[in-house]
């Protein structure tokens, strides 16, 4: 069974920077997408970035466009999320996510395995 280990969360100010780091148990991680998610208190978990198997192809959600990076290296089993000029709004709790399907989607439906989210808060 994968797992997923999620590091690097932490306090930021607004306009600051984080790298959240991924890493996955099982070689199974080089054969479908990866994505991170986030939720904040109160709202529905969301869809922030996906990442193609080969990494060719990246999706982002609109508000971390140009801010947000994602990122994978298949030789180590990991997925990366670059965070800069971070906001207020960004704060939440941010997921990992892994697919059994090769293209980089932002349908939680289609991640069949999850970590255990790491916090990111921002301050303004």
């Amino acid at each position: 069974q994968v797992q997923l280990v999620e590091s690097g969360g932490g306090l930021a100010q607004a306009g600051g920077s984080l790298r959240l780091s991924c890493a996955a148990s099982e070689r199974t991680f080089s054969n479908g997408a990866m994505g991170w998610f986030r939720q904040a208190p109160g709202k529905d978990r969301e869809f922030v970035a996906a990442i193609s198997r080969s990494a060719s192809t990246t999706s982002y959600t609109d508000s971390v466009k140009g801010r947000f990076t994602i990122s994978r290296d298949n030789s180590k089993n990991t997925v990366s999320l670059q965070m800069n000029s971070l906001k207020p709004e960004d704060t939440a709790v941010y997921y990992c996510a892994s697919s059994i399907y090769g293209r980089a989607s932002p349908n939680s439906a289609a991640y069949g395995y999850w970590g255990q989210g790491t916090q990111v808060t921002v301050s303004s």
